[in-house]
């Protein structure tokens, strides 16, 4: 098998070494712990040496991450090129980009696979505090994250080698012939070995505080991605769609809870305060009325409430890893002066900026009385692209896109979850599902309440109403999900009041954000851009998916993941086999022709970068 010289010359010179990662800490190292021991002694026999050794493992995630952000942004359909756009950057966004491209490079997600291959083999996970194993949520923890890295190879590179054994010596990288896979051939792999671990005791990562050095406090705890999340997103990736929602619920019904901020964030960020009367609440434009632009962005991006996994950077090199990312969107991040510059190197795409503005809000009308609520809807666009965006007053070309301006990369937010929960609802054959998610939110209320006693929504099948109440609603986790806590829709981030629940009487048609209006519209749509037609099941099914796909560019957008998240709803379009062959690969094509790539985008062997 042939093996790139470029990747096995930079292996050899890391793993001589043998693990860098052991005296990898600098003096004032954001992750840095406060012990001074050196891990000498291959075996990780003591809680001190297990904590030390994870993070050093998560440096090497700070390091992939400018690439993992790029690589998923830069090649979307969100972003345009300014005339200041770095040329690496400008060849990722046009597809040129060749093994030279700063942002090739599969050694850096390798260095955090070998490094979580040593940890799991020599981690003695038998050490016990009572009953409780006291390595087993690092253990757990790192090998979810080398399956996610994984994940992530497969997504920048189609097929790549595999190995789960640590490589400490030259001879082993000389001499191994690893085999190259796929990501469901990865899925395959991995993913059977950390079912065992699902909704289980060790199944929440491990949490001791805050790490706090310097004047930056992180959380230890959203440092690493939560084991179900990995399943539910290896599933969703290879089209198992009933495994992806199974993990995607025991996520939200075993491993967090309606407590848990992260969770409770996600549905109630920016709606502001529906129960206000409806003299406080009239038709003109809301955009200060009751926080409803700040508190999606506040609560999303500013703070990490709404984070389930982030990366966090230093504040400056001294205290450790730094990120480019805020400086290819206008902001010097490190700057002791000025930060806002005018060398933009990325701005929304036209493309984005009509999604966003073509958007209705939902709104209550002056003529509501207490007794009877009505709403109307305008278009108006969605709150959120100007709640994370700045422009200048005397340029309106202008705009400084604030969300990567923070030196923190999201990876998981409890709306990720909500979000890729519907898309596996979606494929299952529940697009009512699915849509459910973006207008009313997962609540008790949805199936009636947990003793039947309330009007349930009137929109669910009977099919999708006894799978949701054999599941995520059943008798068992009804109360997690009380209408108090959870009932707000993703789509009310930015749309204001598109529920049709008003207190906790559901009202049939209370918005005009219906699923058959909506659907409809989006079947006319594709309808319009492929000349295609149908009335079926399935068609509605793929109509609902792109409804999906423009909320996560809506909720997403310049968060490092949309073209990552292109070509996975490509597959699945390409898997189902609608409208001709490879549709997904015309879809995608459609998507990014106003970037003029320079390869074929149909043919998914151009989605990927070479290996390098």
């Amino acid at each position: 098998m042939n093996y790139d010289l470029g990747i096995m010359k930079r292996l050899k010179i890391f793993f001589c070494a043998v693990c860098a990662i052991c005296g990898s800490f600098s003096c004032s190292d954001m992750l840095e712990t406060d012990s001074e021991r050196q891990l000498f002694n291959p075996e990780i026999n003591q809680k001190t040496d297990s904590i030390f050794y994870a993070l050093g493992i998560l440096q090497g995630v700070q390091q992939m991450t400018d690439q993992y952000f790029f690589v998923g942004e830069m090649r979307g359909d969100l972003v345009k090129l300014t005339e200041y756009t770095d040329n690496n950057l400008r060849q990722l966004a046009n597809f040129s980009a060749t093994k030279v491209n700063k942002y090739d490079s599969a050694y850096v997600y390798y260095r955090v696979i070998n490094n979580c291959n040593y940890y799991i083999a020599h981690c003695n996970t038998n050490l016990r505090t009572g009953a409780d194993f006291v390595m087993m949520r690092e253990f757990v923890a790192i090998k979810a994250l080398r399956a996610w890295t994984y994940m992530q190879l497969a997504r920048v590179y189609g097929t790549v080698p595999f190995y789960t054994e640590p490589l400490t010596e030259i001879s082993q990288i000389d001499d191994e012939q690893f085999e190259r896979l796929d990501m469901a051939g990865i899925v395959a792999r991995l993913a059977p070995d950390l079912e065992q671990y699902s909704g289980g005791q060790y199944a929440t990562p491990p949490t001791y505080g805050d790490v706090k050095p310097h004047d930056i406090s992180v959380s230890f705890g959203k440092l690493f991605v939560p084991v179900d999340l990995v399943l539910g997103d290896m599933y969703l990736e290879t089209e198992d769609y009933v495994k992806a929602a199974s993990h995607y619920i025991t996520y939200l019904t075993k491993v967090t809870t309606v407590n848990n901020t992260a969770l409770r964030q996600s549905f109630m960020m920016s709606m502001g305060n529906f129960d206000l009367l409806p003299s406080d609440f009239t038709s003109s434009w809301p955009g200060t009325n009751s926080g409803v632009r700040g508190t999606w962005y506040n609560e999303a991006v500013m703070t990490t409430n709404d984070a389930i996994t982030y990366v966090p950077f230093a504040p400056n090199r001294l205290q450790g890893a730094t990120t480019g990312i805020p400086y290819a969107f206008g902001y010097n991040y490190y700057s002791t002066t000025e930060n806002y510059m005018d060398e933009i190197q990325v701005l929304p795409s036209d493309s984005y900026l009509a999604l966003s503005r073509a958007q209705d809000y939902y709104y209550f009308s002056s003529l509501s009385t207490t007794t009877d609520y009505k709403v109307n809807s305008a278009k108006l666009g969605d709150t959120r692209y100007d709640a994370f965006t700045r422009e200048d007053e005397s340029d309106t070309a202008k705009v400084w896109i604030q969300k990567p301006m923070l030196a923190r990369v999201n990876l998981y937010r409890g709306t990720t979850v909500m979000l890729r929960l519907a898309e596996a609802f979606n494929r299952m054959g529940m697009p009512d599902a699915a849509f459910a998610i973006l207008k009313d939110g997962i609540c008790s209320s949805l199936v009636g309440g947990k003793d039947g006693d309330k009007a349930p929504a009137a929109y669910l099948s009977s099919e999708t109403m006894a799978y949701l109440k054999s599941t995520i609603l059943s008798q068992e986790n009804i109360d997690k999900f009380s209408r108090e806590i959870n009932h707000f829709g993703v789509h009310m981030h930015g749309a204001g009041l598109v529920r049709d629940y008003n207190g906790s009487t559901y009202q049939p048609g209370f918005t005009t954000y219906q699923p058959d209006t909506i659907i409809g519209l989006k079947l006319a749509e594709i309808a319009k851009d492929f000349g295609v037609t149908g009335t079926t099941k399935q068609d509605s099914i793929n109509a609902m998916e792109d409804i999906l796909c423009d909320e996560y560019a809506l909720e997403f957008s310049f968060e490092g993941t949309r073209f990552y998240d292109l070509c996975r709803l490509a597959r699945h379009k390409n898997k189902a086999g609608l409208y001709g062959v490879n549709f997904g690969g015309r879809w995608l094509a459609k998507k990014l022709e106003y970037k003029q790539p320079l390869v074929d985008l149909t043919d998914e062997k151009n989605w990927y970068l070479p290996f390098n």
